[in-house]
This record gives C-alpha cells, sequence and structure tokens, in this order.
C-alpha cells in the first residue's frame, strides 16, 4: 500500500532532521576538536584544558551580540558617535598625542584623522575598553553561538596564542561582547597579525598603551590597502532609485564608479572622477527619505576594520570632523 504524500514528506523531515543531529557535533566533541587544535600551536592537553576550565559562559555576551548597534537605521546610529563631546575628545586625543599620530600617518601612509577617529569611535579614546572578560566572550560565543561558532572558537584559539606571546593576564583582560581589546578593539587575530610596538618599550600592549594602538591602527590600514590622499566617499544626488546594486557587508568591491553613476544619480559636486575605480554604492536610511553616497576603495577599507556601512560611514564622518576642527586650531 502506497505512503500518502503528507505521511511521505514528514517521515523525510523526521529522517533529515535525525541525520543532521547526528552529523552535528557535541559540545564534548567541539571542546575535544579545541584541545587537539591547540596541541598544533604547540599547548599541551592538559594546558588547554585549564585554559577551558577557566573560561565561563556568558549569557550577557549572547544577549548583546543578538541586539548589534548597526541594526539601527542611520538616522538613529550616527547620533551615538558624531557627538560635540567625542569631537572634544578626539582633539585632546590627537594635541596630547601629535607626534605620536603623526609619524604613524607618516610611516605607514595613512590619514592622521582616521587613526584618530577609529580610536573615538571604538573606545572613546579608552574610556571604555569593554567590560566582558575575552576568555568568557570567545569561549561563549565559539561554544554557544551557532551562527559563528567556527569563527569564535578560531578566535578563543588565537586568544591563547596571544596570552602566551605578549604576556597577557587573561583574569584581567576585558573587551567587548565579540571579544575585542584595547584602544582600537582588536580581535586576537588582528591583535597577533596587526599590532606593533610603537612606543619602542618591547611590548605590543594595545590595552593601556594608547601609542602601541596609535601605530597598530595606523599599520592595520596600511595593510588593508589605505590609499593616501584619495577619497574616501562622496555624497550623490539621486533623483530617482538607484539601478545598481547597494553594497552590503558581504561583499566584496566588484562594481565600478560607471556602474553606479547614471543620468539620475550624480555626484552632488562636480568633480573628477575616475569612473573605472571600485566603488560601492551606500544607502542611509533618514527619517523621511534615503540618502546616497559613492563609496571608494578607502571606504572599503575602513569596513575591513569593521564590516557595516553605517560603522564606516560614522568613522569617515568624525574624521571629517575631526580634520577641519583640527586644522582650524
Amino acid at each position: 500500500m502506497p505512503i500518502p504524500k503528507q505521511l511521505f514528506a514528514l517521515l523525510m523531515m523526521a529522517i533529515s532532521q535525525v541525520a543532521t543531529a547526528a552529523s552535528t557535533p557535541t559540545f564534548e566533541q567541539l571542546q575535544q576538536q579545541f584541545i587537539q587544535q591547540q596541541q598544533t600551536q604547540g599547548f599541551s592537553a592538559k594546558e588547554t584544558e585549564q585554559f577551558l576550565a577557566s573560561a565561563h559562559k556568558n549569557q550577557q555576551v549572547l544577549d548583546a551580540i543578538a541586539k548589534p548597534w548597526e541594526a539601527k537605521p542611520w538616522y538613529q546610529y550616527y547620533p551615538l558617535f558624531l557627538t560635540d563631546k567625542r569631537l572634544q575628545a578626539g582633539l585632546d586625543f590627537w594635541q596630547q598625542h601629535q607626534e605620536a599620530v603623526s609619524r604613524a600617518a607618516k610611516k605607514y601612509q595613512v590619514a592622521p584623522e582616521i587613526i584618530v577617529s577609529i580610536i573615538g569611535i571604538e573606545t572613546f579614546y579608552g574610556q571604555f575598553l569593554g567590560n566582558y572578560p575575552v576568555v568568557d566572550a570567545l569561549y561563549t560565543l565559539g561554544f554557544y553561538y551557532p551562527p559563528r561558532a567556527d569563527f569564535f572558537r578560531s578566535e578563543l584559539g588565537k586568544l591563547m596564542v596571544l596570552l602566551r606571546n605578549e604576556q597577557l593576564d587573561s583574569h584581567t583582560l576585558n573587551g567587548s561582547y565579540a571579544g575585542a581589546m584595547g584602544y582600537g578593539q582588536f580581535i586576537p587575530s588582528s591583535y597577533l597579525a596587526y599590532a606593533v610596538d610603537f612606543d619602542g618599550d618591547g611590548k605590543r600592549d594595545l590595552v593601556d598603551s594608547p601609542i602601541d594602538a596609535i601605530g597598530s591602527v595606523a599599520n592595520y590600514f596600511h595593510q588593508h590597502g589605505w590609499q593616501l590622499g584619495k577619497p574616501v566617499a562622496l555624497p550623490l544626488k539621486v533623483d530617482a532609485t538607484p539601478e545598481a546594486h547597494v553594497w552590503q557587508p558581504q561583499d566584496k568591491l566588484t562594481q565600478t564608479a560607471a556602474d553606479i553613476l547614471a543620468p539620475n544619480v550624480a555626484l552632488a559636486e562636480s568633480r573628477d572622477l575616475d569612473i573605472a575605480q571600485p566603488a560601492m554604492l551606500i544607502e542611509l536610511q533618514q527619517p523621511q527619505q534615503k540618502e546616497y553616497w559613492l563609496g571608494l576603495k578607502n571606504f572599503y577599507v575602513i569596513t575591513r576594520y569593521n564590516r557595516s556601512p553605517l560603522y564606516a560611514m560614522a568613522v569617515y564622518q568624525f574624521s571629517e570632523q575631526l580634520r577641519q576642527h583640527y586644522a582650524a586650531k
């Protein structure tokens, strides 16, 4: 007797669910995989087991990652960062560390205002380094946040290497809910790859040394292809909804300015522009309408620090405020 279609569909669904459950590693298996992976980095099984035993699940981390600031529309997002208080703090920071900012900008060929802007947006110049134990944050996301668990377990492994190499204290190392730390909020892999000893004391200290942070942020932008003296983003005058693809955080830089500009999509201010250069269409939600910008290679470089176009635009607009006010002093 044939199986009814609905019953057959339910049976196949159940089989699929069982197969999926069987192929999903258990918590214990994931921990064992992590221990084995760390052995390739020179850690004994006992060392890694002790490291994992020192970490704790933090529900506040899971709550925070479920509601990122970048989920807000632009008109609610930018007022969080573009404030008179942050601007004054940035000017004070730039003045206080003028030599280091100038040296970093020259050595790494990065706009000084971008360096100062990043540190201001990330931690308000060291005032808000984060209250989450970095070990707990990465452990929680690595073992209890399936959407990106593989990435965060990798970062947890990198944290072990970082603690060993830089002689950091895991018990006092706090950061963001995503495990970023220091003035510039570097995740462990970025810390290992881009941090520099810019104050010459023999340590790469992004937590307590603003000088090292300045040099490291500049190095990060240099390594990701910052083009000194080139524009970052240009406002557009739009008479109708653009036909070009609106850039998303997962996108590469595959369009050109020529792909975006059209009879109904033009630069707000006329200027010479190589329309063959890589570009992206940025869409910002204002209360009553959408605002459009042409993002260029340097804007894309900012998104390598944080993939959100809202974040990158806040960094850029804040950097322009800093540059204009610093030049006027």
